[in-house]
């Protein structure tokens, strides 16, 4: 009878617990709450298991073309275009196309830019859209450029990961949503998944790693990218610090471990030569930004699309198709401005930055 007792108490404690992580403010779906769920409760071996049982069982398929070709995208301002403004903007020139994969001839409009948004009359964001490689030939990754002295970056909260209180939103806020431009996840859970730390606003919420892939933002909110205390470093005009895994592009060079890496330098969770869902982020020899998020992508392809974009320096941020996502926004009249996928194939809505977030993630915002 106790033993039953016990099992009834224990079963009611957990459902509670699942059914706040169900009822939590969040746009993530039921599989992603309850993995994290399961996840931040012991079952971490187990959730990575059911994940490369589900991808054993459902591979990307190979060959074949995109449906629908390369996507067109349109500009829309997002600043005024007043002509005494832009003549004293100073502004980088447009990145060069981006070839298609190794051995195939590129599509009509693979790797050619577009701009998606302007700001003082620049181009601020460009995208572009390439074949994830010359197996997966009916997929397509998106990359997204920022001009950072056109936009500017901050680093956003989650509710849960980092959690707490902090003085920027989990989600846009509707002053923000009169100036934003673009929105992309962050990296690993920092429950020790992401193999470093997270500092933010003079807070450090997970000690920083010597070594580790991270991705600082200045106080005036430029970016960059480097291993921790080896090509960055604290320093005043340090703003946020989000570290996760190690290097994937130095010196312009693809890290030679993204095919034989094992978990302290890709993670647990379905393997480096799995062709998932994943996302980086690196910067370009002239300042460039750049964000690349797509399908069917291994760790080698993600590294390969973020040095042919000409990142010099670069990291993996997050991997599986409910992390995955970058949007870009155009505003309106009245209300929340309109949102767009990176990508064709994007599991998590370009609306998911305007509802409180679970997870941590970057926005950036037009300057004045």
């Amino acid at each position: 009878m106790v033993g039953l007792v016990a099992v009834m108490v224990v079963g009611s404690v957990v459902g509670v617990s699942v059914a706040g992580a169900l009822r939590a403010p969040a746009t993530d779906s039921v599989a992603a709450r309850l993995a994290e769920w399961g996840r931040d409760h012991g079952f971490d071996g187990l959730i990575t298991w059911l994940e490369k049982q589900q991808y054993e069982h459902n591979r990307p398929l190979t060959g074949g073309l995109p449906v629908g070709g390369i996507p067109r995208v349109g500009a829309v301002p997002v600043a005024p275009t007043d002509p005494h403004v832009r003549a004293f903007v100073a502004h980088l020139p447009a990145p060069p196309p981006l070839p298609p994969p190794a051995g195939i001839a590129p599509l009509p409009g693979e790797g050619q830019w577009e701009t998606v948004t302007t700001v003082h009359g620049k181009p601020a964001v460009r995208v572009a859209h390439v074949r994830p490689d010359r197996e997966h030939t009916s997929f397509l990754a998106g990359v997204m450029w920022f001009d950072p002295t056109l936009v500017r970056g901050q680093l956003h909260p989650g509710f849960q990961d980092p959690g707490g209180s902090w003085q920027a939103a989990t989600a846009l806020t509707p002053a923000e949503g009169r100036t934003v431009v673009a929105a992309f996840n962050g990296g690993f859970r920092l429950n020790g998944a992401s193999h470093g730390g997270y500092y933010s606003q003079g807070r450090t919420v997970r000690p920083l790693v010597d070594g580790a892939a991270s991705l600082i933002l200045r106080t005036d909110g430029t970016a960059t990218v480097g291993a921790w205390n080896r090509e960055v470093r604290m320093a005043p005009d340090v703003a946020s610090v989000r570290q996760n895994l190690v290097p994937l592009v130095d010196d312009g060079q693809v890290n030679p471990t993204c095919r034989s890496g094992g978990t302290a330098e890709w993670g647990s969770t379905v393997g480096q030569v799995a062709f998932i869902h994943r996302s980086g982020f690196g910067i370009t020899a002239d300042g460039g930004e750049v964000y690349v998020g797509g399908p069917a992508l291994s760790v080698c392809s993600l590294g390969q699309i973020l040095q042919a974009s000409g990142v010099v320096r670069g990291m993996e941020l997050d991997i599986n198709p409910n992390w995955v996502s970058g949007a870009y926004f155009h505003p309106t009249l009245n209300g929340a401005p309109e949102a767009f996928r990176l990508f064709p194939g994007e599991k998590v809505a370009a609306e998911h930055y305007f509802s409180p977030s679970s997870r941590d993630w970057y926005a950036y915002y037009a300057r004045p």
